[in-house]
């Protein structure tokens, strides 16, 4: 297993493997005040659940364990010029919880790129990650300086016009997929 400086643990430390993993997530709009997200790995297993409204104008997606308990929230800012994103562990808003901030890279741009700041270095140096996504799908690579840390494909079927699509996430080994989740979740709504 990598040391903790090679981990990229956000979430923390028991969503970091030492193997690429490969994630399958299918989102649903299960009615028009509420989006699912459910998370596999390659055999089925259940890994991570989302829940959040759709209308709500204080947009919260809560990530959460199989079990149902909450692992992180993602929470829009009001009012943000470039559609920025806060996320805290558990259920928390308190800034002791906070972990890192998601933002458009560009407020005018054409194509959904993010910048990720995390909370020990919030707006220092520049951005922690990076997510460059395509014009023509939801496709996207999350990076980490030159390396590409994650992998996320965007399944477009007849489903996808109706509410329900599915992403393929390739998460490379060390990297906290619950984290990759996150991003994922953040570029849809983002780009919707």
């Amino acid at each position: 297993m990598a040391s903790d400086e090679q981990m990229i643990k956000i979430v923390g430390d028991q969503f970091c493997v030492p193997y690429t993993m490969q994630l399958v997530v299918k989102r649903k709009v299960e009615s028009f005040s509420n989006v699912h997200y459910d998370v596999f790995d390659t055999t089925g297993n259940s890994l991570l659940q989302v829940d959040g409204g759709v209308w709500n104008s204080k947009k919260k997606r809560v990530i959460k364990d199989p079990a149902g308990f909450p692992v992180i929230t993602l929470r829009k800012k009001a009012l943000s010029w470039k559609k920025q994103w806060q996320i805290y562990q558990g259920e928390s808003s308190e800034k002791n919880h906070f972990l890192c901030s998601v933002q458009r890279s560009n407020a005018l741009q054409m194509k959904n790129n993010l910048d990720v700041y995390l909370a020990s270095s919030y707006m220092e140096d520049g951005p922690d990650f990076h997510v460059t996504g395509s014009f023509t799908s939801m496709s996207f690579k999350v990076w980490k300086g030159n390396s590409v840390i994650a992998d996320v494909m965007h399944n477009f079927t007849w489903g996808s016009c109706m509410g329900k699509e599915s992403f393929k996430l390739k998460v490379y080994p060390e990297v906290d997929y619950a984290f990759i989740l996150a991003l994922t979740v953040i570029m849809h709504e983002t780009d919707k």
